[in-house]
């Protein structure tokens, strides 16, 4: 008979440490989608789709994305684990499942890890720029080691401390942003945009002109400024009252990220200005929140914005490395690799072993870019979407598991409700295959890649059969309410 691991015996291995609420779960949630990134990136490609419609792509794009996070929204609630897709896939679908998904999703957290690496190098090297000096000539990724080893020391600490760092990097980012807007919404509102031509322009919140295949294609680049949503499920054992803590952060983070993505848009797009030249300049931008805070505000302002995207980097590098040490420990923990990695700290409750190998394996990535030439902007774009598309099989298994939990056991859940997460699978099938469909070299390789590191999962499942049927049996039926 397999051995289950309970309860009581997960918070006696982390310590007894069951400390964290619900705004602290969420920080986690919206710290590794990093809000002001997106902000600052994703709606670029968005407006050279869809033109002035780009607020109403992402008010798409966040239905989609509340239809697939409806799985962990309500398995989180049944369900406490420091897996996540994991624990929900395998407690629901079968344990080999649950391997497959919760290797997948650890795919996802390495490639995100060394893909905002690159990101600190972009963003760093765009607040050089500003701020002149021989800042401009650190190599991008050697800012990554420094940001790493950051990461680490605040990454073996208690998950409260790398939470409310998380909450206070968030919030000033926000409130950067929220600045930024109403200082736009006013000039615009008032006439006095340094734009020409430029108002409130309430129907960039319709279709437009632009077609509902480029609409469709458009919100997939947006769907991606919410992923990593889930990570704050890794948090289950280190959380007050995770099955009613877990989904509301959950729900929360989808929610607070929606709003804040819905405004911003909104600001930058009338900002710009919603004529042909308006677009053309949002969709030709480098980084839209520094242009408009020049334009709107001041260089001063920039500057600030420059360093906040910076700081807001390095926060979403501390989530998804601590995400990703979450799952390697409870992998490890399990029967999957060194027992080391299944060990937490008595002290902290904190995985030390997983958050060093986390990191170290981040780097490894973000470093073969950089010997073989790569910019930061390349270790970005390309480790986040090989991310994606490992993400997109994690994602699918947590909506195939509430499904099958739906039917197979008896539970609270209505039987309608199933039509939210095929609802979900439908939207992911199509996310995937917009990543795969037209792509041009190197982009075309990357689908393989993704495609290679969950063939290497399968392959463990069908070579070790016992080792999945291991891991799966310790998730203990005390988890089901």
């Amino acid at each position: 008979m397999t051995e289950t691991t309970t309860p009581a015996v997960r918070e006696a291995a982390t310590g007894g440490k069951r400390k964290l609420r619900i705004w602290e779960v969420t920080a986690l949630s919206v710290g590794f989608m990093g809000p002001v990134m997106a902000m600052a990136l994703n709606g670029i490609g968005v407006a050279g789709l869809v033109g002035k419609s780009v607020p109403f792509t992402f008010a798409l794009a966040f239905i989609g994305t509340l239809l697939v996070g409806y799985g962990f929204i309500r398995l989180t609630g049944y369900f406490t684990h420091a897996g996540s897709v994991y624990a929900l896939a395998g407690a629901t679908i079968g344990p080999r499942a649950g391997f497959f998904g919760g290797f997948a999703l650890l795919g996802t957290y390495l490639f995100f890890a060394a893909c905002i690496l690159g990101a600190t190098g972009v963003f760093f090297e765009a607040w050089a720029e500003q701020f002149g000096g021989g800042l401009r000539s650190v190599p991008w990724i050697i800012v990554a080691l420094v940001v790493a080893v950051l990461v680490v020391v605040l990454n073996v600490r208690e998950s409260r401390i790398v939470t409310r760092v998380l909450f206070v990097i968030g919030s000033l980012g926000v409130l950067a942003m929220l600045v930024l807007a109403a200082v736009i919404f006013w000039r615009v509102g008032t006439g006095d945009a340094p734009v020409e031509g430029a108002t409130i322009d309430w129907s960039a919140f319709l279709p437009g002109e632009a077609s509902g295949t480029a609409i469709l294609t458009a919100s997939v680049f947006a769907f991606l400024s919410w992923a990593g949503f889930e990570s704050g499920t890794s948090l289950g054992e280190e959380t007050e009252n995770p099955r009613r803590v877990i989904p509301r952060a959950l729900l929360g983070a989808i929610v607070v990220a929606g709003l804040l993505y819905l405004v911003m848009m909104f600001a930058q797009t009338v900002g710009y200005g919603t004529g042909e030249a308006g677009v053309a300049a949002f969709a030709g931008s480098n980084s839209t929140l520094t242009e408009l805070s020049t334009l709107y505000i001041g260089r001063e302002y920039a500057l600030l914005i420059a360093f906040i995207a910076f700081v807001v980097a390095f926060a979403s590098v501390l989530s998804s490395t601590a995400a990703a040490a979450r799952l390697i420990y409870a992998l490890a923990r399990d029967g999957f690799g060194p027992k080391r990695l299944g060990v937490a700290n008595p002290r902290t409750g904190v995985p030390t072993a997983a958050v060093f190998t986390t990191i170290v394996l981040a780097l490894l990535l973000a470093g073969g870019i950089s010997i073989f030439g790569g910019t930061a902007f390349d270790a970005y774009y390309w480790y986040a979407t090989i991310a994606t598309l490992c993400m997109v099989v994690a994602y699918g298994m947590t909506s195939v598991g509430v499904i099958v939990y739906v039917f197979r056991r008896r539970t609270r859940i209505p039987k309608w409700e199933v039509v939210m997460p095929v609802l979900g699978l439908v939207y992911l099938a199509f996310v995937y295959a917009v990543q795969v469909i037209g792509q041009q070299a190197p982009y075309t390789y990357f689908p393989w890649i993704a495609g290679a590191w969950c063939l290497v999962g399968l392959i463990i499942i069908v070579t070790m059969p016992k080792l999945a049927e291991r891991i799966g049996g310790r998730l203990s039926a005390e988890d089901l309410d």
